[in-house]
């Protein structure tokens, strides 16, 4: 279960590193805030796009983001191949994905963290998957993991 948790994270984390970039501590700092706290809009792009990308996993279609949506890393990363492979084994532990659960936005300096626990059909899956928003408003990243009650703020920023 770790193993295509590990996958998924690889192939839709869309987190390659491409530069090294230096900050000050005070961006490194999350602090948790209140959804009513949040852009409406931005709130419904980041639910909207988590889920186009799980849905690939019950239709096997996937509509590309476009450079409105996504960073371009995110858009060169995130491939219906890509998906449709991952998704392949995902379905196959965790059955039909259902919706995503809105648990918490978090913010950085730089960019809002969605967290959202993913439904899926099978009991045995507890999912997480993370919506960064950077401050063009453009998703920056997209992650999945294994879930955990807490949020673990080190994770946020990998």
């Amino acid at each position: 279960m770790k193993k295509a948790g590990l996958i998924i994270c690889l192939l839709l984390l869309i987190g390659c590193k491409s530069k090294t970039v230096s900050r000050d501590t005070e961006d490194l700092k999350i602090k948790k805030v209140s959804v009513a706290d949040v852009n409406a809009n931005q709130q419904r792009k980041a639910y909207d796009l988590g889920k186009r990308v799980l849905e690939t996993c019950n239709t096997s279609k996937f509509k590309p983001f476009n450079e409105t949506e996504v960073t371009k890393s995110v858009m060169d990363n995130t491939t219906e191949e890509r998906l449709t492979k991952t998704c392949q084994r995902f379905r196959q532990y965790y059955g039909s994905f259902i919706d995503l659960k809105l648990d918490g936005v978090y913010k950085t300096k730089q960019e809002v963290i969605y967290r959202y626990h993913a439904l899926y059909s099978k009991k045995v899956a507890n999912k997480e998957l993370r919506v960064f928003v950077n401050q063009d408003n453009l998703v920056s990243a997209i992650k999945s993991m294994d879930w955990d009650e807490k949020f673990d703020a080190k994770l946020a920023n990998q």
